[in-house]
C-alpha cells in the first residue's frame, strides 16, 4: 500500500538534518518523501524517495544517513541520468553497473561528510582500491561507468558479486507516470538548488559544508561524445561546390543577356559552382597499446560506419604502435566483423608519425586516432581536420587537432 501524503517513517530524520547538514536538509524540500509498505529498506524511483516498513527500524543516526544518501540520488540526477543512458547505450547498457558506479559516489559523500551508513557499503575506495582525497572531484557517474564496465570484463559477475559482498542492492529507477524526471525540477533548477545548498552547507561547517573539496559528479550540460563525433564527421566530410572555369554560371548567363540588350559591357565571368566532387574519405589509426576498451571500441566503430554510411564515406581503419602493423577499409554494413578481424595487439610503444605520413599518402578528408596522446608527434602540423578520441583522465594537450573524450 502506498501512502500519497508526505512520509511519516522519514520524518524525524529529515528533521534532524536541518541541524546536522543544512546542504542535505535544503535538498530533501525538492524530493518527495513517500511511505511504501512493498519497498524493502528505502529506494529512489525519479524524484521520490520510498520509505519501507524496515527503514523504521533502524537507529536514527542509519536513518539519517540513508535519507542523505538518497536524497543526493535525486540532487545528483542518477535516475535521469541512468534513463539518458540506457536510451543512448540500449541494449549495451547494464543497469546495475550504473547503480554500483553511483552508490560508490554517493556514499563516499555521505561518509566524507560525518554521516553514518549500513556497513559494509559499496565506496569509491572499495571499488577503486584507492584512498586518495581527490576522488570525489575526480569521478563522475558517467566516467565511473565507463570504468567499472571496461574493468568488469565481459559478464561483469565477479565485479557484481564485489559490490554485493559490500552490501550494494539495486535502489534505484528512473520511475513512471508521477515520479518521472519531467515531473520534478529540470536539471537547470537543480543545478540552483545544489548551488544554494552548498553554499549553505559551507557557511555553516556542517554535513556536505565539511567536504572541502568539488563534487565531480554535479550535474552540468554535457554533450555526449556521439553527438560531437557525428558533428565533426558532418563538417569533415561535407562536399562543398567547386567552380567550373570553363562553364558560366546562370546568373552570369542572366546578366549578359541582358547587358546584350542593353548594348553595354557584359559582367565580370562567373564560373558554374556544380563541379563533380571526390568521395570523402576518412582515416581511423588505433594505438594499439590497447588505451581504449572494447566496449567503446565498440560503440566508437558503430557510430562512425553509421556516419559513413550517410555520409557516402571510405573510411580505411589502420593499426599501429611504432609502425602502422594493419590497415583494411571498413566496410559500414560489416563494421562488426572489421573490428573483429583487426589484430590489436597490446603492450610496446607508440609512435603517431607513420600515422601522418601515411595520412599524406591516403589525402583523407579527416583523421581520427583513438589514443592515449603518449607518442613522439609530427613536427608541423598537417593540412587535415584531426580528431584525437580518448578514454584516458588526464591527457597532454595535443599540438594541433581536437580532443575527444569516450568517457562521457
Amino acid at each position: 500500500m502506498r501512502d500519497a501524503a508526505h512520509s511519516r517513517r522519514a520524518t524525524a530524520a529529515l528533521q534532524a538534518l536541518s541541524e546536522l547538514d543544512p546542504a542535505l536538509a535544503a535538498l530533501s524540500l525538492w524530493c518527495r518523501h513517500r511511505d511504501h509498505d512493498a519497498t524493502d529498506g528505502i529506494e529512489t524511483h525519479g524524484v521520490e524517495i520510498r520509505y519501507g516498513p524496515d527503514y523504521a527500524t533502524l537507529p536514527r543516526h542509519l536513518q539519517i544517513g540513508l535519507a542523505g544518501h538518497h536524497i543526493l540520488h535525486v540532487a545528483l540526477q542518477h535516475p535521469s541520468r541512468m534513463k539518458a543512458m540506457q536510451d543512448r547505450l540500449g541494449a549495451e547498457f547494464d543497469p546495475e553497473i550504473w547503480q554500483i558506479a553511483c552508490d560508490a559516489i554517493v556514499n563516499q559523500t555521505i561518509l566524507a561528510s560525518g554521516h553514518a551508513l549500513p556497513r559494509p557499503c559499496v565506496t569509491l575506495e572499495t571499488l577503486l582500491g584507492t584512498a586518495s582525497p581527490t576522488a570525489l572531484a575526480a569521478w563522475d557517474a558517467e566516467r565511473l561507468y565507463f570504468r567499472l564496465y571496461a574493468a568488469g570484463g565481459p559478464g561483469r559477475g565477479p565485479l557484481k558479486s564485489k559490490a554485493r559482498e559490500n552490501g550494494f542492492r539495486p535502489d534505484l529507477s528512473p520511475g513512471t507516470g508521477v515520479e518521472a524526471e519531467g515531473a520534478g525540477p529540470d536539471e537547470g533548477d537543480w543545478r540552483g538548488h545544489l548551488a544554494r545548498a552548498m553554499a549553505l552547507g559551507r557557511a555553516a561547517g556542517l554535513g556536505l559544508g565539511n567536504l572541502g573539496t568539488r563534487l565531480g559528479d554535479l550535474p552540468r550540460p554535457r554533450v555526449p561524445w556521439e553527438m560531437v563525433l557525428r558533428r565533426w564527421l558532418t563538417r569533415t566530410t561535407l562536399r562543398r561546390p567547386a567552380p567550373v572555369p570553363l562553364q558560366p554560371a546562370r546568373r552570369w548567363l542572366a546578366l549578359a543577356g541582358h547587358a546584350l540588350e542593353q548594348g553595354a559591357s557584359p559582367p565580370p565571368w562567373q564560373a558554374n559552382l556544380n563541379a563533380p566532387q571526390p568521395q570523402p574519405k576518412l582515416m581511423i589509426a588505433i594505438d594499439a597499446s590497447g588505451s581504449i576498451p572494447k566496449p567503446t571500441l565498440a560503440r566508437f566503430f558503430a557510430e562512425t560506419a553509421s556516419a559513413a554510411r550517410r555520409l557516402r564515406a571510405v573510411c580505411t581503419v589502420v593499426v599501429f604502435d611504432t609502425a602502422i602493423r594493419h590497415e583494411v577499409a571498413l566496410d559500414p554494413a560489416n563494421w562488426r566483423q572489421t573490428l573483429a578481424s583487426l589484430p590489436l595487439p597490446e603492450g610496446g610503444g607508440t609512435d603517431f608519425r607513420p600515422v601522418f605520413q601515411r595520412a599524406g599518402q591516403i589525402r583523407p578528408s579527416g583523421l581520427i586516432l583513438l589514443t592515449d596522446l603518449d607518442g613522439p608527434m609530427p613536427g608541423t602540423a598537417p593540412r587535415l581536420p584531426v580528431l584525437w578520441a580518448c578514454c584516458e583522465v588526464d591527457v597532454p594537450e595535443p599540438p594541433f587537432g581536437r580532443v575527444l573524450s569516450l568517457l562521457r
